[in-house]
């Protein structure tokens, strides 16, 4: 059964650049799709990106190009990179995996069949 588990600050200052990782067991990134999604507080999930089981990478367009994923140092990790963050970026962060290519707003939790814990992350000085 595969398992995801987020990582990384819990504390990030505007302006900065927030970093996590998911580190996944049980299966191989070398397979399906694995996405970035958030929650912020008080509001519905949120896309942020997906890189697929080649490689390849889709981002929502609503975070202006400042999300990054790529796959991690370590075998069967990815990762996420958001720059120039505000308060608003402010949520609780889940790495998730889908067996096809989801790339739209909102997402749908049944579309994603295995999701971390998710990590609070919050933006403040």
């Amino acid at each position: 059964q595969v398992q995801l588990r987020e990582s990384g600050p819990g504390l990030v200052k505007p302006s900065q650049t927030l970093s996590l990782t998911c580190t996944v067991s049980g299966g191989s990134i070398n397979d399906d799709y694995w996405t970035w999604i958030r929650q912020p507080p008080g509001k519905g999930l949120e896309l942020i990106g997906v890189i697929t089981y080649s490689g390849n990478t889709y981002y929502s367009p609503s975070l202006n190009s400042r999300a990054s994923i790529s796959r991690g140092a370590s075998r069967n990790q990815f990762t996420l990179q958001l720059s120039s963050v505000t308060p608003e970026d402010t949520a609780v962060y889940y790495c998730a995996r889908a067996r096809r290519l989801f790339i739209h707003n909102p997402p749908r939790r049944d579309e994603y069949d295995a999701w971390g814990q998710g990590t609070q992350v919050t933006v403040s000085s």
